[in-house]
C-alpha cells in the first residue's frame, strides 16, 4: 500500500532577539569610543615624547658644537684633520656677533624707556606741585574804593598792589565779589565819609548778599554818630565784618546811604573777603 507523499517541513530560521542586538551595538559603540580615546592619548604622548627628543637632540648638538669649539681652540685640535676648525670658529664668531648686537639694542631701548619714564615722573611732579601750590594759595580778595564821581547804588572797587585777589576762586564784577567755592568766609569793609552837623540822616554802611531771583539779603550794617563840628567835612569811618557760610557762586557787595560823601583817599575805604 502506497503511502502519500508529504514534503519535508522546513526548519525554522533562528532570529536574533532585539535585546541581544541592542547589547551588541552598545558594546561595539563603547569599544569604538575607547579605541578612539586611546588613539588620541597615544598620539599626544608620542608628540610630547618627540618634542622632548628634539629638545634633547638640540641640546646635544649645542653641546657637541661647544666641545668642537673647545677642541679647536687647543693646539691639538687645530692639528686634527677630522675637524674643520676654521669653519667651526667662524660659526662661533658669527654667533657672538649676533648676541652682541642684540645686547647693544636692548640698553638703547631701556635708556629710551627710562628717559620717557623720567619725563612722565617730572610732569606728574610738576602737576602735583601746581595743585599743591593752588591749594596753599589763600582764597582771598582785598579791594580799594573806586571813585566814580557820581551817585551809585553799589560801591565799586579796584585792585591794589598790596591787596590779594585770587582770580581762580574769587572774581570781581561791577562792585560784586563772587566766590567759586562753598565754605565759611570772613567778609569785611570799611568806608570813610564826610559828616556835617547839619546832616540829619545817619550815614549807614551795608554789606549785602546778592540774590538774583529774590531780594538781596542784608549781612552787615553799620551806622555813624553825628559830629557837632562845624567844619566843611568831618571825616569819620565805619568798619564792620563777620563770618558767613556762602555757597558756590554767591556774590556779596557794599552799599551806603549816600555815595557822594564817601572818602576815597588811600587806605580809607576798602572791601575784602577771605575763606577760613
Amino acid at each position: 500500500m502506497d503511502e502519500p507523499y508529504s514534503p519535508a517541513t522546513p526548519r525554522p530560521i533562528s532570529s536574533t532577539s532585539p535585546s541581544t542586538m541592542k547589547m551588541f551595538m552598545g558594546f561595539l559603540t563603547v569599544f569604538i569610543l575607547a579605541q578612539t580615546i586611546g588613539t588620541v592619548l597615544f598620539c599626544l604622548y608620542l608628540h610630547m615624547k618627540m618634542d622632548k627628543m628634539e629638545e634633547a637632540l638640540s641640546l646635544n648638538e649645542d653641546y657637541i658644537f661647544l666641545r668642537k669649539v673647545q677642541k679647536c681652540q687647543t693646539a691639538e685640535g687645530q692639528k686634527s684633520t677630522l675637524l674643520d676648525c676654521e669653519k667651526i670658529l667662524k660659526a662661533f664668531q658669527d654667533l657672538q656677533c649676533k648676541d652682541g648686537e642684540a645686547r647693544k639694542g636692548q640698553p638703547k631701548f631701556e635708556m629710551q624707556r627710562g628717559h620717557e619714564h623720567h619725563e612722565h615722573l617730572h610732569l606728574m611732579r610738576k602737576n602735583e606741585t601746581s595743585v599743591e601750590a593752588e591749594k596753599r594759595q589763600p582764597i582771598a580778595a582785598h579791594l580799594a574804593g573806586l571813585d566814580r564821581n557820581k551817585t551809585v547804588s553799589v560801591l565799586e572797587w579796584k585792585t591794589t598792589m598790596y591787596g590779594p585777589v585770587n582770580n581762580n576762586l574769587i572774581s570781581y564784577h561791577e562792585g560784586k565779589l563772587k566766590v567759586k567755592e562753598a565754605g565759611l568766609y570772613y567778609i569785611y569793609s570799611q568806608v570813610s565819609f564826610c559828616t556835617k552837623a547839619a546832616t540829619s540822616a545817619p550815614f549807614t554802611l551795608y554789606i549785602y548778599l546778592y540774590l538774583p531771583m529774590e531780594e538781596d539779603r542784608l549781612l552787615l550794617k553799620g551806622l555813624d554818630t553825628h559830629s557837632k563840628s562845624m567844619s566843611h567835612c568831618d571825616l569819620q569811618s565805619i568798619r564792620e565784618g563777620g563770618v558767613f557760610k556762602l555757597r558756590e557762586g554767591d556774590m556779596v557787595f557794599v552799599n551806603v546811604t549816600d555815595s557822594t560823601r564817601v572818602n576815597y583817599s588811600p587806605g580809607s575805604t576798602y572791601f575784602g573777603i577771605f575763606k577760613l
